[in-house]
């Protein structure tokens, strides 16, 4: 099952006022009719029901099973009700509840108890929504979640970071429905201050906060960082996502973690990815591979001491991963093409061949085995070595939409001389990402300020500089210089 999210803001194809057409199919005894759909063809507590429902799925060609009925159906794999006239899924109060009873009942069954939790107001949310009528409405202009943070002495590092997590989909969904559960000290716990500072960003003030509190949690967790020195963004995003990590990871004990990490945390969760690294010997041919967990991946520029790997056969201005770029320019896609290249060791780095029993020369190559929900690029602008110390400057393009596809491990084989071919089938989007933040460094290496381009909804751009949010072009966004680049995934898997 997919969730489609757009811009990511996920759009409910499931209409609130409900289907007029229901009405013809509750007569007689609707209820128990429909009772017996469930028990026998969806949720399928027992043996007997489950093996016809096998039976039944088999007899279907298409992916998805339905029962047929009047002018609805039934989906047999999320029971899901859909009417032909309307064109769209039925919500009815009453059939709704019928199907979370016999869900529930199957559970039951199976001696799986509840398998997810399921959200029902309490009496008390219940009198709060009473007594406080009035709804906050998203509209065009809306400046919900929008709020500048006070610079408290070369923390611009730390501000520019703190947007774009506040505006990363998953995690504001995170912390504005209380589901972090603390087992250590309010005051010493960077994921409860993080849930304050949600709740701060999306109260509607509109005065810019002033982060002392993260500022301090954030010297005491990460001591590297601490004093009144201008510090690295990248490096702070990475300790906090670290530090993140480490204090929320009780939030959702015994629930299996699906990322190389082997973590269930909501960090995990959204910027966990695993990178594939295989090592082929040159003698026999054999492949050793492995799989890191990985929250970030930084990529050379050209213009640094590392060498760069000559630009994509788009570079001439045409059309290059969704994005036209000017002629001669290096692309992020320039970038990814370079990380995942094969690389030749050399004599000087010989492995042991664990098929020849003796060390070879190889050749390393990186390719994205799982990607994150949300994928963060680093532009490796800050060069540092025995020699030499300054900030690289080459303006690279970034498109709003990334097709991931070609640097995945899966296509591999379809690389021909280091150039991916697309394949027939393009409309594959599992591997489609959008942009919604970009993190800039303007000045030098010894004297910079960081700033945060951040999508607030569609296609509404907003510049965050500390204390000062002002409105921003699409133009602005893609002709800045990049440093940071958070890209949302367009599809989400359900599990």
């Amino acid at each position: 099952m997919l969730v489609f999210i757009r811009n990511s803001d996920v759009v409910c194809v499931m209409s609130p006022a409900g289907c007029s057409h229901v009405s013809g199919f509750k007569v007689d005894n609707w209820k128990q009719n429909l009772r017996l759909i469930y028990q026998c063809f969806v949720w399928s507590g027992s043996v007997e029901t489950r093996k016809r429902k096998v039976t039944l799925n088999s007899m279907h060609q298409s992916p998805v099973p339905v029962l047929f009925f009047s002018h609805s159906a039934i989906d047999l794999l999320y029971g899901g009700i859909y009417c032909f006239v309307c064109q769209d899924y039925i919500y009815d109060k009453e059939m709704e509840q019928i199907a979370k009873e016999e869900q529930r009942k199957a559970w039951k069954l199976q001696g799986i108890g509840e398998k997810y939790s399921m959200w029902e107001p309490t009496k008390r949310e219940l009198e709060l929504l009473r007594h406080n009528p009035k709804r906050r409405k998203i509209t065009a202009n809306c400046t919900i979640g929008l709020r500048g943070l006070i610079n408290l002495g070369n923390t611009c590092f730390m501000n520019c970071i703190v947007q774009a997590l506040t505006h990363t989909p998953l995690l504001r969904d995170f912390f504005l429905s209380d589901r972090h559960k603390c087992e250590m000290q309010s005051n010493s716990c960077l994921v409860c201050e993080m849930s304050q500072l949600f709740q701060e960003f999306y109260s509607g003030h509109r005065s810019p906060h002033i982060p002392f509190r993260l500022l301090h949690l954030v010297w005491t967790h990460a001591r590297h960082l601490a004093g009144y020195e201008q510090q690295d963004a990248h490096e702070f995003l990475i300790a906090a996502l670290d530090v993140l990590h480490r204090h929320c990871k009780g939030d959702d004990n015994g629930k299996k973690a699906n990322n190389p990490n082997h973590c269930s945390c909501i960090i995990d969760q959204i910027f966990t990815g695993g990178l594939q690294s295989d090592v082929t010997c040159q003698v026999c041919h054999g492949v050793s591979t492995t799989i890191d967990p990985f929250w970030d991946i930084s990529l050379d520029l050209p213009g640094s001491s590392t060498p760069f790997w000559p630009l994509s056969p788009g570079s001439d201005g045409s059309v290059v991963n969704g994005d036209s770029h000017p002629s001669g320019a290096t692309t992020l896609t320039d970038c990814l093409r370079r990380f995942t290249r094969p690389e030749h060791l050399g004599s000087s780095a010989k492995i042991k061949c664990s098929g020849c029993h003796s060390y070879q020369e190889s050749t390393k190559q990186l390719t994205m085995k799982r990607l994150p929900i949300v994928a963060c690029f680093h532009l490796k602008r800050f060069e540092h070595s025995a020699k030499l110390r300054r900030k690289i400057t080459t303006y690279v393009s970034f498109p709003l939409e990334l097709d991931m596809t070609p640097f995945m491990a899966s296509s591999k084989e379809s690389r021909m001389n280091g150039q991916y071919q697309q394949p027939v089938d393009s409309l594959n989007n599992d591997n489609k990402y959008s942009l919604f933040a970009v993190v800039n460094h303007q000045g030098t290496l010894e004297s910079g300020h960081y700033t945060t381009f951040i999508r607030q909804h569609k296609d509404q751009w907003f510049k965050c500089d500390d204390a000062i949010i002002t409105k921003a072009s699409i133009k602005d966004v893609l002709d800045s210089e990049g440093y940071l680049l958070f890209y949302h995934k367009q599809f989400l898997e359900y599990e």
